[in-house]
């Protein structure tokens, strides 16, 4: 955020000049715009938007924000820049390639930044060495571990005040100076519109900068100590942090990973703890100053680039981005890249808009796949290692409905036998949109039409009646299907992986209804499996899918509810799915069936909705009745 917010004052300050020396009046400005934007998300609760911003995006961020800092640190590790044309705020690729132009520049600062960076990485590996050797002092390891910033920083300002000390109007290397005590700018922010037209347009990416960082490290931590987060309730919080933090001098600020992991270690379950890092803070900016004052410049420099070293990702997370998703993993290159070329907030709109337009590629896409059945059986010795002698399979068996074209894995030596002879199951596995609505029943009657045959050879009459974009026969007496192909008859829709349904999805399948009808010659039959939502049911109904229409049979499924005296009793028995064929009596209203046995049964859907059923097997079967019927 802070990198971030320096770019934003570098855009800004030319178009505002009058606040060159005041740069923190616009730093408060935004602050306050930010948290009331944060705070209203909160508020509305729309904290479920951070969720459309995936890992691959976020991790381009963070590495890109990390090596866009550790690139601009450079030079003042090196000491080289105060050499006159170099710019450490240009984009990340010149600073890199700027670095060896003024490399001749280095000085003593080389000497001071790259042993404090040596010693720093050197402390890490020996507590983590030391952690791995000795477990029962990892807690202490950890804690040395956390300290090491402050030992080295602690050491390193003693060895500058050693060798500055008489210096200090012309120091041997460079150092901080002097540090203002207190609270310098406590104000009332500024607020005009001066300044608002001027950052307006670096307030989606610093939103996004701010939700990102704070969110991420909310759930990592989360996840850590096992518990959730209320990401509405974050929101709220650090919008409020914001919106107050300009009146004490601060610029806009997330939360900070390190000091959140220092807290988790140290076993912090309450905010009090925050009362606490606060007192501290305000003790250090009103007592340490005069220490400040001799802190090394390119010590800093070496804190900066080993605190963000550890946020660029490593080798094995893009291994498995990789092994996920390769798409992802493009779009974690390209918000690497767009940062290290152009600058982070553009980094943060390109994975962002990538990514977001892979998930709409993904759902617009969406295809479904047609099924059949397999007889399968339950073996305990299957993978016994004299599996060639085991016993054939006992009992029933139970239907299985995979893919035809075997893409879930099953075993491509087993082929699924097909429905019976005109019937389609399609199982669709995206949520049913006006995005894909088109894309999924294109496929659909593509291969249905691939796999039967019209229910009559020329429904135009004439050739010249045939509309001209229908590539049909060249003569009235030729035809361009197989006759042995079947007629369609029915469709059974798997509607188990759609969530939501949408107007014009429903209206795109009363479309291909009327279109496989006419291609038909017949009412083709629509059976739909697993209707998870009741707005979809209601959709379907209102279409004129899933009623009655006439027919008289049909199979149900049931659950056995106990018999009635134990019911009475107040005893349950265990309930038992069945399927019985059942007469519709929907004149007395009948919902409850009773065999002779005096044993409740009940239907699992309603029964004035023959044409939905509750798994694949039933509507089979409903299907298999009612074309029986049909052909009686």
């Amino acid at each position: 955020m802070s990198t971030l917010m320096g770019h934003i004052l570098q855009d800004v300050l030319p178009q505002l000049p009058q606040y060159q020396d005041t740069p923190w009046v616009i730093a408060g400005c935004l602050s306050v715009v930010l948290g009331c934007i944060v705070v209203a998300l909160g508020l509305l609760r729309l904290g479920f938007i951070v969720e459309f911003i995936p890992l691959p995006a976020i991790a381009a961020f963070m590495t890109g924000s990390a090596l866009n800092i550790a690139m601009g640190q450079i030079p003042t590790l090196m000491g080289n820049n105060d050499a006159k044309g170099y710019d450490t705020r240009a984009p990340t690729y010149l600073v890199f390639g700027n670095f060896f132009k003024y490399i001749g520049h280095c000085d003593i600062n080389a000497a001071v930044g790259l042993t404090a960076l040596a010693l720093l990485y050197a402390i890490r590996w020996a507590c983590g060495y030391g952690s791995r050797r000795w477990p029962q002092k990892e807690r202490l390891f950890f804690f040395m571990n956390t300290l090491r910033t402050g030992f080295v920083i602690l050491l390193y300002t003693l060895i500058s005040y050693l060798a500055n000390r008489h210096h200090r109007e012309n120091p041997k290397f460079s150092i901080l100076g002097v540090v203002p005590r207190g609270f310098k700018h406590m104000a009332v922010p500024t607020v005009t519109s001066e300044i608002l037209s001027k950052v307006a347009g670096k307030i989606p990416s610093a939103i996004i900068v701010l939700v990102i960082e704070h969110i991420s490290i909310s759930k990592s931590f989360g996840r850590v100590n096992n518990y959730s987060i209320n990401p509405n309730q974050e929101l709220i919080a650090i919008g409020i942090t914001n919106i107050f933090g300009p009146f004490f001098g601060a610029y806009p600020a997330t939360g900070s990973f390190s000091r959140t992991a220092i807290k988790s270690k140290a076993g912090v379950r309450t905010p009090l703890a925050g009362v606490i890092t606060a007192a501290i803070v305000v003790i250090a900016i009103y007592a340490l100053p005069p220490v400040f004052y001799y802190i090394s410049n390119a010590l800093l420099a070496a804190v900066i680039i080993h605190a963000v070293g550890d946020l660029i990702s490593t080798p094995s997370a893009l291994k498995m981005f990789w092994k996920v998703s390769p798409f992802e993993f493009g779009i974690f290159w390209i918000g690497v890249i767009v940062s290290v070329f152009s600058s982070i907030d553009n980094g943060i709109y390109a994975s962002v808009a990538t990514s977001g337009a892979l998930l709409l590629f993904r759902i617009a896409k969406a295809r479904g796949k047609f099924v059949g059945i397999l007889k399968v059986y339950d073996t305990p010795t299957l993978g016994s290692p004299d599996s060639s002698g085991s016993p054939p399979p006992e009992g029933d068996g139970r239907n299985v409905f995979v893919p035809l074209d075997h893409s879930d894995g099953v075993n491509p030596s087993i082929k699924p036998q097909d429905p019976p002879s005109g019937v389609f199951i399609y199982r669709l596995n995206e949520g049913y949109l006006y995005p894909n609505a088109m894309h999924f029943t294109d496929y659909m009657v593509a291969e249905i039409k691939e796999k039967t045959r019209p229910g009559v050879i020329n429904p135009y009459g004439t050739l010249g009646n045939r509309p001209w974009n229908d590539p049909g026969p060249r003569h009235k007496t030729e035809t361009d299907f197989d006759s042995t192909l079947p007629v369609l008859k029915a469709i059974i829709l798997d509607f188990g992986g759609v969530s939501h349904v949408d107007v014009t999805s429903i209206q795109n399948l009363v479309d291909v209804r009327k279109q496989l009808d006419r291609y038909a010659d017949l009412s083709v039959s629509w059976h739909f499996v697993g209707i998870k939502s009741p707005w979809t049911r209601r959709g379907l109904l209102a279409s004129g899918f899933g009623s009655a229409n006439g027919q008289s049979r049909s199979i149900f499924s049931v659950a056995n509810v106990g018999i009635i005296a134990e019911r009475e009793s107040g005893v349950n028995s265990t309930s038992n799915d069945e399927e019985y064929t059942v007469e519709s009596d929907r004149s007395q209203g009948k919902q409850g069936l009773s065999s002779s046995f005096d044993t409740v049964v009940l239907p699992l859907l309603s029964v004035d909705c023959p044409y939905f059923h509750i798994d694949l097997d039933e509507a089979l079967k409903a299907t298999e009745l009612e074309l029986g019927l049909k052909q009686s």
